[in-house]
């Protein structure tokens, strides 16, 4: 195995010349080390950006945070998917201004206890912030790892996770356990790519395992497949002059309390009149409706795929199902967090 000093010295070297310049990396300050790293969760950085900085200047504190309301979380979050992130951001915020008196706590045990956080973060929290000694383990830390030392355990295995972040911790520089952690990702991100990375100007090059066998393409392993589930949505728009309806989503499911146009869920691309029977739960369908149905669209999220389409139904008279929607004027449409399809419907209507 290459000397662990020796990595360290050539690691951090490397991220002071190439680090990427960001706002959360010009403070210790843990609100803003928090926020970034639960936006940065399935997030590409250039996307995320704009989200942190829109979010601090709403919030600017985590009080101003726990005392917004849902809806207003969920509204800035907007567009950035797995809004489970947003739910338990608010909750965290919460528990921090009512048990910590709104200071972000500095113990590890008490911030992995915040809801939506776990190892990866708190270690991330910890280091940064208040300079203690725990390893951050990653996508990109997972990756630089296994083809460093050349380690083919798959990293979603019990035992795979155990290695990596003993590994990891062994590796940890103890004086600068901050810009240590931010200089494994940083390196996993930039340099040792999940595709076709540039191993030739490699500060690695000479040590690592997995160029020296050939196996950068075969690195790090993963014991298997995510099962997909299929899911078909068909919104019914319902539109009057000024105004239209929406629904908010309850259940424990995929966009929880964000709003959208009724939906019949279908278990197959479905015939329009096999759908129809379905909206007299929300009104009934007379001779004066218009209706208008548009092609059938796909969002592909981590677990699922879900298939949708849009009935826009236009009436001169309305009548009132069962279900109970909110009347929406549509110039206050824009006031409502709702998912990525119904916000690009949204716009191709000229509502928003």
């Amino acid at each position: 195995m290459a000397d662990i000093e020796e990595i360290k010295g050539t690691l951090h070297s490397w991220y002071i010349q190439n680090k990427r310049h960001l706002p959360w990396r010009e403070t210790t300050d843990p609100y803003f080390i928090w926020l970034s790293e639960v936006i940065l969760q399935q997030t590409r950085i250039d996307q995320g950006l704009s989200y942190f900085n829109r979010f601090i200047d709403a919030y600017p504190n985590v009080k101003l945070l726990a005392d917004a309301s849902e809806d207003d979380v969920l509204k800035l979050w907007q567009g950035l998917g797995y809004y489970s992130r947003a739910r338990n951001l608010h909750h965290a915020a919460k528990t921090i201004a009512h048990e910590f008196e709104g200071i972000f706590p500095s113990d590890y045990k008490c911030i992995i206890k915040l809801k939506g956080v776990g190892e990866y973060t708190a270690a991330a929290i910890t280091s940064i912030s208040f300079n203690l000694p725990y390893a951050v383990v990653d996508g990109n830390v997972y990756r630089f790892i296994s083809r460093l030392f050349g380690i083919d355990i798959p990293i979603d295995s019990t035992n795979g996770k155990k290695l990596f972040k003993e590994l990891a911790s062994e590796m940890l520089d103890k004086k600068d356990p901050g810009l240590h952690n931010q200089a494994m990702m940083e390196f996993g991100a930039l340099q040792c790519t999940p595709q076709k990375p540039n191993c030739q100007e490699c500060v690695f090059n000479e040590t690592c395992m997995a160029l020296k066998e050939n196996k950068i393409d075969k690195l790090p392993v993963k014991q298997g497949k995510i099962k997909i589930k299929h899911r078909y949505f068909n919104y019914i728009i319902l539109t009057g002059k000024n105004h239209t309806y929406l629904q908010k989503r309850t259940k424990n499911d995929i966009w929880r309390n964000l709003f959208e146009f009724p939906v019949v869920e279908t278990e197959q691309k479905t015939e329009i009149d096999q759908v129809l029977k379905e909206i007299d739960r929300f009104t009934e369908v007379t001779n004066n409706t218009e209706l208008e149905v548009s092609t059938w669209q796909k969002q592909v999220l981590s677990h699922q795929h879900i298939h949708y389409r849009f009935i826009q139904l236009k009436q001169t008279e309305e009548k009132p199902g069962t279900e109970n929607l909110i009347r929406v004027d549509k110039k206050d449409i824009f006031k409502f967090a709702v998912p990525k399809p119904v916000e690009q419907k949204l716009t191709q209507l000229g509502w928003v």
